[in-house]
């Protein structure tokens, strides 16, 4: 990570990296910056077929949305905030945007993150920070180790059930997202 010295605050800290890199997400996480370089295609391949089995499942006519990369503000520090890869958000999301296109947390109903090159925010840093905000449901779709996490009832900074899914088998979205939907791990794991 680059330290940029002249900048005034983390914030534009963030600002500057996002405006230099393009394609690449940039996150405040407890106080750091995290950098993380553009997703391969199947990465999209899996958040392209998940955003029509939304779909088809009914997700906007129970009142939800759908999307991918927008901001989620973070109450863990003052200019916090994440950009998960994929968000299923209440359908009056846009009414809750808080600061610098990040919304408030209580919009999210689950958010999810396929991995790419930084394992260690994804499996760690963002499971506590989901938790600790209140976020109801944290899907991580761990290609290294061929597995999908599911993480619910956040309790503090951790959540109360962990379920895992491997390969051959299907994640159940939890019923408190508000879509019933079953998803094939392979093709989480794969792309479409």
């Amino acid at each position: 990570m680059a330290v940029i010295m002249h900048e005034t605050s983390l914030a534009d800290a963030a600002d500057r990296l996002w405006e230099e890199l393009p394609g690449h997400r940039v996150e405040i996480l407890n106080g750091s910056i995290v950098v993380t370089p553009p997703p391969d295609g199947q990465h999209q391949d899996t958040l392209s077929w998940l955003t029509v089995e939304l779909y088809k499942a009914g997700a906007r006519e129970a009142g939800l949305r759908h999307v991918q990369g927008i901001g989620l503000w973070l109450p863990t520090g003052p200019d916090d905030f994440a950009v998960p890869d994929l968000s299923i958000v209440d359908v009056d999301y846009k009414d809750e945007v808080v600061e610098k296109n990040c919304y408030a947390p209580h919009v999210f109903r689950l958010v999810m993150e396929v991995t790419s090159s930084n394992r260690a925010d994804e499996l760690v840093t963002k499971v506590e920070t989901y938790a600790r905000t209140g976020i109801p449901v944290y899907v991580v779709v761990d290609r290294k180790h061929d597995e999908v996490l599911v993480y619910s009832d956040p309790d503090g900074d951790e959540y109360v059930t962990c379920s895992r899914y491997k390969r051959g088998q299907s994640v159940p979205v939890p019923p408190s997202v508000g879509v019933t939907l079953d998803l094939p791990v392979d093709t989480l794991l794969d792309g479409d």
